[in-house]
């Protein structure tokens, strides 16, 4: 198929979209991985949500600090091969729906048809069936219908609702694994691979500090005037 061909063609010269652009840190030593697939190391996984958590945002403490990774495992590097990222956009951009998973989407669906792919629109949606999404935290019910009516591969989270809820987050109390696993019909099948809490302690200072005045996460401070943490720390 083009689509799956040009994604693993152009893996090594991939122009990606990226929120911000700070050099990606070497990757971690590689752990014993708990879950249930041993195609890809646990470290693999967690180097990505690391990825979600600075990559993928504008600085270490947004407020909506909601970040996400698209990945492509298939290629020949065995890390895998950025394709794009998202950062939850609600009060920056006025889009309450423009959450870190549908962001990311966007700005991948913006590649694939762009010229550094080429791909029709029916090859860009194909394309979807080969990649991860990688989120710091897991994706509400929108989103996680969102990652579902995509086809991803593999689906990938951090902190639970469950915990976001604890520090003081509103959220629908739906989990993602129930929404993905509840399509009737669809286009493509379930994703081969659905972890959660992968990265999950990183990934929580990041949202411990708006409801529940955390610490904030390195590299910021409360601000004096304003409660909010603010890089500078």
């Amino acid at each position: 198929m083009k689509s799956q061909s040009l994604l693993a063609s152009l893996s090594l010269l991939l122009p990606t979209i990226t929120a911000c652009t700070p050099s990606i840190p070497a990757s971690p030593p590689t752990l014993p991985n708990p879950y249930n697939d041993d195609t890809i190391p646990l470290s693999t996984r967690e180097y990505w949500i690391h990825q979600a958590n600075t990559l993928a945002l504008s600085h270490p403490c947004p407020f909506a600090a909601f970040g996400t990774v698209i990945v492509n495992h298939t290629s020949a590097n065995p890390q895998g091969t950025l394709i794009c990222t998202g950062s939850n956009g609600n009060s920056r951009i006025g889009n309450p729906t423009l959450h870190g998973e549908i962001a990311a989407i966007n700005n991948c669906s913006s590649l694939f048809v762009s010229s550094a792919y080429n791909m029709t629109p029916a090859e860009s949606l194909a394309a979807f069936k080969d990649l991860t999404l990688y989120t710091n935290a897991e994706s509400c019910l929108m989103c996680a219908a969102a990652v579902r009516w995509a086809g991803f591969r593999e689906y990938v989270y951090g902190v639970p609702i469950k915990e976001l809820i604890e520090l003081g987050w509103g959220q629908l109390d739906i989990g993602s694994e129930e929404v993905i696993g509840s399509g009737v019909g669809m286009r493509d099948k379930d994703p081969e691979v659905v972890l959660g809490g992968v990265g999950r302690e990183q990934s929580k200072v990041l949202f411990g500090w708006q409801f529940v005045r955390g610490e904030c996460p390195r590299g910021c401070e409360r601000g004096r005037v304003e409660e909010r943490c603010l890089p500078g720390g």
